[in-house]
C-alpha cells in the first residue's frame, strides 16, 4: 500500500497511524531519511494490499452524517452515523481500515474497525440514540448491527474517505 505524505506529517506519526514500528517503514523504503519528508512523497506501507485491488470503498459525509458503501464504484448502501462533536471533530481525509476487533466493550459497541489514523475508527455503540448526531470523540459511530454487517465482508485495507 502507498501512503502519500500530507502537510505536517512525520514518519514517526505515519508509522503510528498504521500501527507499525518505525523501523519497518524505513526498511520498506530504501533511501528514506526519517527526518526528511516532503508533501506528496509516496511511502510504501508494508503488510497492506494496494487499495486499487480492493473492490469496496467507504465514503463518510460529515455534513450529512452518513456512511456510504461502494462496491466496484457502485453505491451499495447508505448508513446513518454519529460523528465527532465540537473540539473532537472527526478527521477529514483518506484512510484505510487496518484491523478489526469484535466486542471491544464500553462505548464502542460490538465491533471496532481501526482507521489508519491513530485513535480513530468505525465502531458500534452502547447508545443507539446517538446515531445521527455529533456526539463522539471523533470516531464514526454506527448501529451495532450495521457495523457488524460491514465488518463481516470488508477486507483489511478498505479505503475510507471522510469529507466535510
Amino acid at each position: 500500500m502507498i501512503h502519500t505524505v500530507k502537510p505536517g506529517e512525520t514518519l514517526w506519526q505515519i508509522a503510528e497511524d498504521y500501527r507499525l514500528p518505525l523501523q519497518t517503514i524505513i526498511q520498506a523504503n530504501s533511501g528514506i531519511h526519517p527526518d526528511v519528508l516532503y508533501v506528496g512523497q509516496r511511502i510504501n506501507i508494508p503488510g497492506f494490499p494496494p487499495t486499487e485491488t480492493i473492490p469496496y470503498s467507504i465514503h463518510v459525509s460529515l455534513a450529512n452524517r452518513k456512511l456510504t458503501l461502494y462496491h466496484n464504484n457502485q453505491l451499495q448502501k447508505v448508513y446513518p452515523v454519529g460523528l465527532g462533536r465540537i473540539l473532537h471533530e472527526t478527521p477529514v481525509g483518506d484512510f484505510i481500515i487496518i484491523n478489526k476487533a469484535p466486542d471491544p466493550g464500553g462505548p464502542y459497541g460490538t465491533m471496532w474497525m481501526s482507521l489508519s489514523k491513530k485513535h480513530y475508527g468505525i465502531h458500534g455503540t452502547n447508545d443507539p440514540s446517538s446515531i445521527g448526531y455529533y456526539v463522539s470523540k471523533g470516531c464514526i459511530r454506527m448501529f451495532n448491527h450495521d457495523v457488524e454487517e460491514l465488518a463481516s465482508f470488508l477486507p483489511i485495507g478498505t479505503p475510507v474517505s471522510i469529507s466535510p
